[in-house]
């Protein structure tokens, strides 16, 4: 679509478009200018019966903010969209998504029925058909190869309930091999801040910053991935507070900064330890903090003494005098906050990077108080609530991770025997191992089978939610989708999955309801849930994702066992009580007081909540927090508001506060782990650190007999992560005290590979004098199921002949993979070219100029076709690229591939179908940030 050229079916339809949004109602005034002669009283023959009109209260479905959507809705036909101005999130405010989701509810390029690839064409069929065809394919496959032979890769769409229920469903079917978005955005995040605190999320929320006396945002680009928190900072901005940008690129949110500083891709750790060095030199670090509530910050000083500033310079390539004002406007203006993003997640050292930023806010004295924390703000609607709850395949719900305590304690939840549980796994040793990841489930299909940890290779792959562009060698992942024995794609979009896999055969295309098709729970950022109400009836033949996974449960011989408790009407199940579910066994998390009637109280009540505390200060809500951000302690009777803000000291258990969790035992080699004396929370009546409560440490205390004896009989020989009865975690918060203890933060992490973060250059580094002073690890045989390179990539020099950096990044006009943004018409003309930023100087060097098409090529082979953008936002020497355009393939576009009227609006060249090989060593997280390639005029 151009913008110069509009069709009169494309001014229909964006005429149909103002007219439900509500944009032509500033008519009246413009027809108060009227000749009165143009101006006649309209008559209807028959008077039409009343519309019914009702107003649902939704959320939006982009990035994580969790900005309200007030949806119109008259006899079933979703009319228009207003601001909730009365959400404490976005407070009427949307960006160019948010004002656009009512075209995801009819949009013209949604799957409208099941289809099925027949001699490389797509064709319609029954959901029955599709149910059975594909069951007949699993249960034969589960026979000759066993259930390891599937790969589900979920979604951070999903709402809570559906996320919980695809974990328990691949559970049920018998492997880990489950996973979804959150592995390749934020899995760093939550290894590397879990590891460090206690919890791996957003320790304050977005209203927070109103406190905030300086912001560090590094790797992070909220002005146009999650545009309305910039609101709040900006409000706080207004109040004096100062902004620090670290970014390889002067972006829109670097054009508000006080002080930006342009680094080299790939060097954060060196670059933090730099302004640590300064915080340390100068004495300006939180001393009693360190003392009280860490451990291990002497092994951080020794590594920061390394990094002098001449060092620092060298491998940054940031002058001292910036790493120095950085440092000085941080700890001279606290509270500090630190905000991060995938910048700073999506690197073969992404843990370290997390871990470092940690501990700079630990030596800050920034964590636990209103205006610190480290604010790591989430890519999608749900994907913190899908890490919290869903398809990850190395823990169950909660964080539990795949012990056979863990099984056990779920399999009491779930109402089934551990031992059928068992027996639906190839063996002990594969229930308790973590999964295949989605970042290499395609080399979990290309590997030979010998290297492979697990029986055999993966042979089935669902994509249910997941836009396959958002992952690196697409190439490879082509290759792979091309010798799978089937190849299933559910969501409402057919999704770049449709059209880029060259097959002939075995891909099955199963159109499911969008959010606004269903109803639940959905988790901000900020840990806030929200309930989103059912806006309209699925469209077309599209079915709700639990239903869905009911349909094949049942086709599966396990639809019993999997909504045991929970109550199914018409084949779909009742997300209330799914949710009832998560409430009685997530206690680790405190999912457990969210009810589905507290969440629905607050979404009708959200005008009484306070925008900056998020606190209800009268009304029905009174003292709760908005969307009681886990953990909401305990079961919903006893009406916990809350944590806003986790480790905070100065509020008790009961009112939201928090220490750090007592989660890695009580001393590391004669050194204390626990709190020092008097470090504790209000009205504590355990003025020290201690260790997680269970039965033992209760009746020890003398707390025992307030259990009462129906409590007493379910947590003897448990704590409080497995007392399903909830006694253990209301006594304990009785007294004051944390279920999960009070300890310290650790600065090192002695079972990480890293135990204080050192700098390894990239893979893919065009420094070759610095590889051998700071190397990557060794390559390892068996990680997550798969061998993974490390040296071996790094020991190839490919800078030579590829001299450029790329990395890459997002835009405020398209979301994620991009299919279903990009098949939006008013989101479509905002952006409709793919396209490459440039540095002047690098353009020259091609001839390229503004606007003309360029060839970007890699080390792997691949050559992507693009537009220029010769701009000076890059410097000379690196490359930027969007990640949310597909549909084309090398400077090919697919739209013949897509099923008929599928394919989106805008498509353009993948940036993935060109990246390199590289992975995080925890948690096998992708590198997007930092590669090599070289430019061509097309």
């Amino acid at each position: 679509m151009s913008l110069q050229k509009i069709t009169p079916d494309e001014g229909r339809r964006r005429r149909r478009f103002l007219i439900g949004a509500g944009v032509t109602a500033g008519a009246g005034a413009l027809a108060r200018h009227l000749p009165l002669t143009v101006m006649q009283p309209a008559t209807a023959a028959e008077t039409a019966p009343a519309a019914k009109v009702e107003t649902k209260h939704t959320v939006c479905t982009h990035c994580s903010v969790g900005c309200s959507v007030e949806a119109v809705v008259s006899n079933g036909v979703w009319i228009r969209q207003e601001p909730a101005f009365d959400s404490p999130l976005n407070m009427g405010a949307h960006c160019a998504k948010g004002a656009s989701v009512r075209e995801h509810g009819f949009g013209e390029h949604r799957l409208r029925y099941p289809m099925k690839l027949v001699n490389g064409k797509y064709e319609r069929i029954s959901w029955d058909q599709a149910i059975n065809e594909i069951g007949d394919r699993l249960l034969a496959l589960r026979k000759q190869s066993g259930p390891d032979a599937l790969m589900v890769i979920g979604s951070s769409k999903h709402n809570n309930e559906q996320a919980y229920l695809l974990r328990k469903w691949v559970s049920m079917w018998g492997s880990n091999n489950v996973d979804h978005q959150a592995r390749i955005c934020h899995s760093t995040t939550v290894a590397g801040v879990a590891q460090t605190f206690g919890y791996g999320a957003m320790t304050n929320s977005f209203n927070d910053l109103h406190h905030s006396k300086a912001v560090l945002f590094i790797g992070s680009n909220p002005a146009e991935a999650h545009p309305i928190s910039m609101l709040h900072f900006l409000h706080a901005k207004e109040l004096g507070a100062k902004m620090i940008v670290i970014d390889p690129r002067f972006t829109r949110t670097a054009r508000f900064a006080h002080h930006y500083v342009r680094v080299r891709p790939g060097t954060d750790i060196a670059l933090v330890w730099g302004i640590l060095w300064h915080i340390f030199a100068n004495g300006w670090e939180d001393k009693k903090f360190i003392a009280d509530r860490t451990y291990g910050m002497e092994e951080v000083r020794k590594e920061v003494a390394k990094w002098t500033p001449e060092k620092v310079s060298d491998v940054t390539g940031v002058p001292e005098a910036a790493v120095r004002t950085t440092a000085e406007m941080l700890a001279l203006n606290r509270p500090s906050s630190v905000v991060w993003c995938m910048g700073i997640t999506q690197h073969h050292v992404g843990t370290a990077n997390v871990r470092a930023l940690s501990i700079l806010q630990l030596a800050l004295g920034n964590i636990g108080v209103p205006g610190g924390g480290a604010n790591i703000y989430r890519g999608h609607d749900n994907v913190q609530g899908a890490t919290d709850v869903g398809p990850n395949a190395d823990s169950l719900p909660g964080y539990y991770g795949l012990a056979e305590g863990a099984w056990k304690h779920f399999a009491t939840a779930w109402g089934v025997d551990y031992s059928w549980l068992l027996s639906r796994y190839g063996s002990k040793e594969l229930m308790e191992k973590p999964g295949i990841t989605v970042s290499r489930w395609f080399d979990a299909v290309n590997e030979e089978a010998q290297y492979m940890d697990q029986p055999t290779n993966l042979k089935a792959v669902f994509y249910w939610g997941h836009a396959p562009n958002s992952q690196t060698r697409l190439p490879d992942m082509k290759a792979a989708m091309q010798k799978l024995d089937m190849l299933v794609v559910i969501d409402p979009y057919p999704s770049l999955t449709a059209a880029m896999h060259g097959r002939q055969e075995g891909v099955y295309l199963l159109p499911a309801a969008s959010q606004f098709e269903t109803q639940g729970s959905v988790t901000a950022s900020n840990r806030s849930i929200q309930w989103r109400e059912k806006v309209i009836e699925p469209l077309f033949e599209c079915k709700t994702d639990h239903e869905i996974m009911y349909l094949f449960a049942r086709k599966l011989g396990f639809h019993e066992q999997l909504c045991k408790n929970i109550k199914v009407v018409m084949n779909e199940p009742v997300v209330e009580d799914i949710l009832r579910e998560i409430n009685r066994s997530c206690w680790t998390i405190g999912y457990t007081g969210c009810s589905p009637e507290r969440l629905k109280l607050h979404m009708e009540n959200k005008h009484t909540f306070d925008p900056t505390t998020l606190r209800a200060e009268s009304g029905p809500c009174k003292g709760d927090y908005y969307g009681l951000p886990w953990p909401c302690w305990g079961t919903p009777e006893m009406k916990h508001p809350g944590t806003p803000i986790l480790y905070d000291l100065s509020k008790t258990i009961a009112e939201g506060g928090l220490p750090f969790r007592a989660n890695w035992g009580v001393d590391k080699d004669g050194v204390s782990l626990l709190a020092a004396d008097g470090s504790t929370n209000r009205d504590s009546e355990l003025d020290t650190g201690y260790p997680e409560f269970d039965h033992v440490f209760l009746k020890k205390l003398g707390w025992w007999s307030e259990l009462t004896p129906a409590e007493q009989a379910q947590a003897e020989g448990k704590n409080w992560k497995t007392d399903n009865s909830g006694g253990i975690i209301r006594v304990a918060i009785a007294h004051g005290c944390a279920p999960f203890g009070n300890a310290r933060a650790r600065c090192h992490v002695w079972n990480f590979p890293d135990p204080v973060p050192v700098h390894r250059e990239p893979l893919l580094s065009p420094r070759r004098d610095l590889v051998a002073k700071y190397p990557t690890y060794d390559d390892k045989a068996n990680f997550w199921r798969l061998p993974t390179l490390y040296k071996s990539v790094q020991a190839v020099d490919f800078s030579k002949d590829y001299p450029l950096v790329m990395t890459s990044g997002r835009l405020v006009e398209y979301e994620g993979g991009g299919e279903e943004t990009r098949s939006n018409p008013w989101l479509a003309e905002l952006q409709q070219h793919m396209f490459c930023e440039v540095n002047p100087q690098d353009a020259a060097q091609i001839g390229a100029t503004l606007g003309e098409y360029i060839w970007i090529e890699t080390p792997t082979g691949a050559r992507l076709k693009m537009m220029a953008m010769v701009t000076p936002r890059v410097p000379a020497g690196i490359v930027w690229m969007p990640f949310h355009f597909g549909g084309w393939w090398m400077g090919e576009d697919l739209e013949k591939h897509y099923p008929e009227g599928g394919a989106p609006e805008v498509r353009g060249e993948s940036v993935n179908t060109a990246w390199t090989y590289g992975y995080d060593a925890v948690t096998m997280m992708q590198e997007t940030k930092v590669s090599l390639c070289r430019l061509a005029r097309a």
